[in-house]
């Protein structure tokens, strides 16, 4: 609390003066560059206006995080293409609607800044001054030295009440200081904050809209050509095989029935075996068990099914997420107890599920050989994307020589 009152107080005092400099600054440029349009040097002039306001916008996004405690991005400006004209760089700041917010800002911000100031300042002197008037109070002079005991008397009870009434004026203002100063410096913040990067906020959520539209596109596309090249090295090659076999069977049936009931059986074995596969492969597309019974049964489904044992520990009351939280935690898990298995060298693995603060976070851990990480062309590409496509966020912790750590973030609201 004492930490946020003195940044609280620091932005409403500091913000004051920078305000005022740049509504000086700004205002008139920008009022002599309209006055001065007809003889076209108003425009350089109120292109000066706009830097110099742009200059006080990125020294407020500065400091706005101390309050809001939020990052106060910086929009993408407007710029003319390279080996533009004069002319052209002139004209493009003032097509850029940010650049034209930062100059509202710093034409009317001023005003709630003073207010902010006003009260900042009143609330402290209130606190302070109260609070010490058992120590200025008897400095103030009472009269002549050589007044009566009875006079003095009464001035004694005077200054005795005026400094009990200060006193329980600077506890008014001390009990009070937190809320006023917090609400003097998010007034203007909030104020602040909308106009200098509300643009920029939104910049950032389309491009993080488009990465994770990307993704999704990358993630279906590795799961198809995984899904083309399990099926070709797998079911494709034992169908084949099959065909071949039960061709073979026929031409021996007549000439060597014992041969052709061999090969009868062994095609009854491929197909076997191809079945397996494909209830393998279905189960990675989509395991019948994560939609019907939810995401505890189908990990301790993975768990179980895991060659290096697995120690699961899940929320009790996990309950049913949404299908793609759902799916994205499992293959995660999935693709992980299959690297955990195939390369780690590990002996023993952990996967470890929590739900809290709107946030869904699995971690897999193993004791391997580490090594593991995001770089493009490894396996693990394909599951950032999936996981991102679900608008979370991967991270992999595997120092050589182990152990690794394979972490994902989703939003879970």
């Amino acid at each position: 609390m004492l930490r946020q009152i003195g940044a609280d107080s620091a932005y409403a005092i500091v913000g004051f003066p920078i305000a005022l400099a740049g509504f000086i600054v700004t205002l008139p440029l920008f009022v002599l560059g309209v006055g001065t349009l007809i003889t076209v040097v108003g425009f350089p002039i109120m292109v000066g206006a706009l830097y110099a306001a742009r200059g006080f916008a990125d020294l407020e996004r500065l400091r706005l995080p101390t309050v809001t405690h939020r990052p106060a991005p910086r929009p993408a400006y407007r710029s003319a293409p390279p080996g533009s004209g004069f002319w052209r760089r002139i004209f493009t700041p003032l097509r850029d609607g940010q650049s034209w917010l930062d100059l509202m800002h710093a034409i009317f911000g001023w005003i709630l800044y003073t207010v902010s100031f006003v009260f900042t300042v009143t609330w402290w002197a209130g606190a302070l001054g109260g609070l010490s008037a058992i120590i200025w109070t008897q400095y103030i002079p009472h009269g002549d030295t050589d007044q009566d005991l009875n006079e003095l008397l009464h001035i004694s009870d005077t200054l005795t009440a005026r400094i009990g009434l200060n006193t329980v004026i600077g506890l008014f203002f001390l009990v009070t200081l937190p809320l006023v100063v917090r609400v003097a410096a998010l007034v203007p913040a909030q104020f602040g904050r909308a106009l200098l990067t509300g643009i920029a906020e939104v910049q950032n959520r389309i491009s993080g809209l488009e990465q994770q539209r990307d993704s999704a596109v990358s993630a279906e596309a590795t799961a198809l050509r995984r899904l083309e090249r399990d099926i070709h090295d797998g079911p494709q090659q034992r169908l084949v095989r099959l065909a071949m076999d039960l061709g073979r069977a026929r031409q021996q049936m007549n000439s060597n029935p014992d041969a052709a009931r061999a090969t009868i059986d062994e095609a009854l074995g491929q197909t076997r075996e191809t079945l397996d596969e494909l209830r393998a492969l279905s189960r990675g597309i989509a395991p019948p068990i994560l939609s019907d019974r939810g995401l505890p049964s189908a990990l301790a489904a993975l768990a179980s099914r895991s060659t290096v044992p697995v120690a699961l520990t899940v929320p009790p009351k996990l309950g049913r997420l949404t299908p793609i939280l759902e799916n994205t935690a499992y293959f995660l898990v999935a693709e992980s107890l299959t690297n955990l298995a195939k390369h780690s060298q590990a002996t023993n693995g952990a996967v470890y599920v929590s739900h809290a603060n709107g946030r869904l976070i699995v971690a897999v851990l193993d004791d391997g050989v580490g090594g593991a990480h995001l770089s493009k062309g490894h396996g693990l590409t394909g599951l950032a994307d999936r996981v991102r496509a679900a608008g979370g966020t991967l991270t992999v912790v595997s120092p050589e020589g182990g152990p690794t750590e394979i972490r994902a973030e989703l939003p879970c609201e």
